[in-house]
């Protein structure tokens, strides 16, 4: 079994999405922040204030390898798939699907989040501008992109028939 990781902005729906794609295919499904939450016994603000960006990075690429072992559908973080050696993991242990939402719509769900360190200090210019930063480094790093600012079963359908008629492994 493969795995299928869902990348994009904070608040694009990776989990939402992530949770009716692994139901529609019958796989597990892990959100890459909680799996590292639990396995460091840390949350994600407290790894990015004493550890710094640069530890947890290298702990999403860690985590990524360890849940592709058993495959499903894998919500990452939103920086995930913008670190090199993390995406080229994530390539080659599964799909990348890139869901596409427009930054609005991102800001609306994730502005004042404090479980969310990057959005919680920075402003809304900051953050549109780490977005269209992102945005390119996202639709380079994946597998696919899916116009995801729709109904979550919608979005959940198109990567299934996308992955169905494009993948790079017949088992989904």
């Amino acid at each position: 079994m493969r795995t299928v990781f869902l990348c994009g902005f904070m608040g694009c729906g990776k989990s939402t999405i992530g949770k009716a794609l692994a139901e529609e295919l019958g796989l597990p499904f892990f959100d890459l922040d909680e799996e590292i939450v639990q396995g460091e016994k840390m949350s994600i603000p407290d790894i990015f204030s004493q550890k710094g960006e640069a530890h947890f990075r290298a702990l999403e690429e860690k985590y990524i390898r360890k849940i592709s072992e058993n495959g499903g559908i894998v919500a990452t973080g939103g920086g995930a798939m913008t670190i090199p050696e993390t995406a080229a993991a994530a390539r080659a242990l599964g799909a990348v699907v890139f869901l596409d939402v427009p930054f609005e719509v991102c800001y609306e769900r994730i502005r004042g989040d404090e479980n969310r360190p990057l959005a919680a200090n920075s402003t809304k210019e900051q953050l549109l501008e780490l977005f269209l930063r992102r945005r390119k480094i996202y639709l380079q790093n994946s597998d696919f992109a899916v116009d995801a600012n729709c109904k979550v079963k919608e979005a959940a359908q198109k990567i299934k028939e996308l992955l169905d008629a494009g993948s790079k492994n017949s088992d989904f």
